[in-house]
């Protein structure tokens, strides 16, 4: 008998507040947005719900801007594997802003997929807050 496909849905994304990975309660959305200011220990991402995969395996990623580490090489995009635990899952994808904000400004894209296949994707654009608004319109485009 052929598996039943999941069923996928992004509950909420934008800011969140802080969150704890060791407590079991997922965050609460505070801004429904895909444009983030750059503010360290700021929190962004977004909740999906996934129905009928029980025990299968999400590979979730969220690939960053070009942000070097300590010796000043690209760090690689960061990933994990997690175990869908009940036929009504929500699991939260997200990431936050630590120092220096100046190298974590750019495209943020956040992906789930189950056997390879993407199920959810979110992308955000995490912007200095000084390039918000008509004068950062015009910075952006080189005026």
């Amino acid at each position: 008998m052929a598996k039943a496909k999941a069923q996928v849905e992004i509950k909420s994304y934008g800011i969140y507040n802080l969150w704890d990975k060791d407590d079991k309660k997922l965050p609460k959305v505070q801004k429904f947005t895909s444009q983030v200011p750059a503010e360290v220990d700021i929190e962004f991402g977004f909740i999906v719900n996934i129905k009928k995969a029980k025990g299968q395996k999400i590979r979730y990623c969220v690939y960053h801007p070009n942000i070097p580490d300590k010796k000043g090489n690209v760090m690689p995009p960061f990933d994990g594997e997690e175990y869908i635990r009940n036929n009504n899952w929500d699991f939260y994808l997200g990431d936050t802003i630590w120092l220096p904000i100046e190298d974590k400004v750019g495209e943020w894209r956040m992906t789930i997929e189950i056997d390879g296949v993407e199920i959810a994707s979110k992308t955000f654009d995490v912007n200095l807050p000084e390039l918000d608004g008509e004068i950062g319109f015009w910075k952006r485009r080189g005026f």
